[in-house]
C-alpha cells in the first residue's frame, strides 16, 4: 500500500500567477524532469511522455491581472494531512463570516450531516454510505480485509473475500475526507457546502465508519470542528508505506524508488516446470460457497394482507422516479443535461418528436448512459420523461 503524492509542500509561486495565466499555462519542474511516483522522467521535446508541457519563457508573461487576497482565500481551500487548511470559521468568497458581529465558527454535528447527506448524498451513495448503481460505498470493510488479495488456485482457500476499501477501512487521514467532500461534492453542484456543512456531513461519514474519537464512539450529538478534526485518527494511518509525506517532497521520492528497488518485496516462490498442480484440476474452481437455490426457488408470494398506506400528496410515478433517479443530473445546468423547468432546452429535445426523445433515454445519447446508469423499465423510463417534458412547457 502507498501513500497519496506528497502534498505538504506546494509552490507558493503559483498563487502569485494572474488568473488567466493559472488558467492556460502548463506546469512542470523547472529542471525539465517530471516526477511520477517513484520514476522520473524527462522531459523531451516539449513533450512529458504523451503530454506537452509549456517550455516558453514565463519570466514576462503578464496576461490578465493578478488575484486579489480575497480571490486567492477563497480558492486556497487545500488540506493537508496535517490538518493544515482546516477552516477555523465559515467562509463566503474569501471573507470570514460574521454573526451577530462575530466569527462564525465552522462546526457541524452528526445528526445534522445525516440530514444532509440524505438529501444530498444518498441518491448516489446510498443509505449510510452503502453504495449504489455506479458509485462507491463510502462505508463498510476493515482494515484486516486490506489484507486479502487473490492466491494461486491451488491453494486451499483460493478466492478470499476481495478487500473492501472505504474511508474508514482505508482513507490514512480523515483531513482528506473534509477536503474531498467540500471541493469535489455534492456531485450536481460541487464547491456548494458552507465549512460547517462539509464538517456535519465529515462528522456523519466518519461516525457510520465506526471512527472513534479520543477512543469513545461518535454518536448523533458528536459535533466536528477544526480543533477535533485534528485529534481523530483513522484506523489505517499506519498501514501505507514507505514514507512519502515528508517535509521534502525529493526524500518521499528517494523512498518510493528504494522500495520499489528492492527485489525481496517481489515474488520469491520457488518455480514448478513439472507437475505443478497438486489437486483435482475440478478442485481449483471458484465456487460460491452458499447454496442460492434455496432463495432463488422460494415460491412467489400471493398474500394480499398488507395495510393500505394512504398517498401523501399528489405526486406522480413520473416525479417520484425523476427525484429519486435522474434530480442528480437534470436539476443542474453545470451537468450540460436538459434541466426541469427549462422550456427552451425541452421544446429543442422534443422538436423530434417524443418516441424519441423515450428511445434516447433508454438508449443513452451523448454524455448520458442507457437509462441514465439505472435498471428502470422502459415503462418507467417513459413516465420520467412524461414528467420532465410537462413540468418544461
Amino acid at each position: 500500500m502507498f501513500k497519496l503524492e506528497n502534498i505538504k509542500k506546494l509552490n507558493s509561486s503559483v498563487l502569485a500567477l494572474s488568473i488567466s495565466a493559472l488558467l492556460s499555462t502548463s506546469l512542470y519542474a523547472g529542471n525539465g524532469v517530471s516526477v511520477d511516483g517513484a520514476v522520473k522522467y524527462p522531459t523531451k521535446d516539449g513533450k512529458y511522455g504523451p503530454y506537452h508541457v509549456n517550455t516558453q519563457d514565463k519570466k514576462n508573461y503578464n496576461a490578465g491581472r493578478l488575484a486579489t487576497k480575497n480571490e486567492i482565500a477563497a480558492w486556497d481551500v487545500d488540506v493537508r494531512p496535517d490538518g493544515t487548511g482546516l477552516p477555523e470559521y465559515d467562509m463566503e468568497r474569501g471573507k470570514v463570516v460574521l454573526e451577530d458581529g462575530k466569527p462564525k465558527k465552522a462546526e457541524g454535528s452528526v445528526e445534522w450531516g445525516g440530514e444532509l447527506y440524505d438529501a444530498q448524498c444518498a441518491m448516489c451513495h446510498g443509505e449510510f454510505g452503502s453504495g449504489g448503481k455506479g458509485y462507491p460505498m463510502l462505508s463498510g470493510g476493515s482494515v484486516e480485509s486490506l489484507k486479502n488479495q487473490r492466491l494461486n488456485p491451488a491453494d486451499e482457500h483460493p478466492n478470499p473475500e476481495p478487500p473492501i476499501r472505504t474511508i474508514g477501512s482505508y482513507w490514512p487521514f480523515a483531513s482528506t475526507l473534509y477536503w474531498y467532500v467540500q471541493d469535489s461534492m455534492p456531485f450536481p453542484h460541487p464547491k456548494s457546502l458552507t465549512n460547517s456543512e462539509t464538517y456535519a456531513i465529515t462528522a456523519y461519514l466518519l461516525s457510520v465508519n465506526g471512527v472513534k474519537y479520543e477512543g469513545e464512539e461518535i454518536d448523533d450529538e458528536f459535533v466536528l470542528d477544526k480543533e477535533k478534526m485534528m485529534k481523530i485518527k483513522m484506523p489505517n494511518a499506519d498501514g501505507f508505506y514507505p514514507e512519502v509525506d515528508t517535509k521534502n517532497p525529493q526524500d518521499g521520492v528517494k523512498n518510493m524508488t528504494k522500495l520499489l528497488s528492492d527485489p525481496k518485496i517481489y515474488g520469491t516462490g520457488t518455480r514448478c516446470m513439472k507437475d505443478c498442480i497438486k489437486v483435482p484440476v475440478d478442485d481449483m474452481l471458484l465456487k460460491i460457497k452458499n447454496d442460492l437455490s434455496v432463495d432463488i426457488q422460494q415460491p412467489v408470494s400471493t398474500l394480499r394482507d398488507l395495510p393500505k398506506v394512504e398517498a401523501k400528496g399528489d405526486v406522480s410515478l413520473g416525479e417520484k422516479l425523476y427525484n429519486e433517479s435522474c434530480a442528480a443530473c437534470h436539476g443542474n445546468d453545470a451537468i450540460g443535461a436538459p434541466v426541469l423547468g427549462n422550456k427552451e432546452a425541452w421544446a429543442a429535445v422534443t422538436a423530434k418528436g417524443v418516441e424519441q426523445v423515450y428511445a434516447n433515454a433508454i438508449n443513452g445519447i451523448n454524455a448520458m448512459p442507457p437509462r441514465g446508469g439505472t435498471d428502470l423499465s422502459d415503462d418507467q423510463m417513459k413516465e420520467i420523461i412524461d414528467y420532465m417534458i410537462n413540468s418544461s412547457k
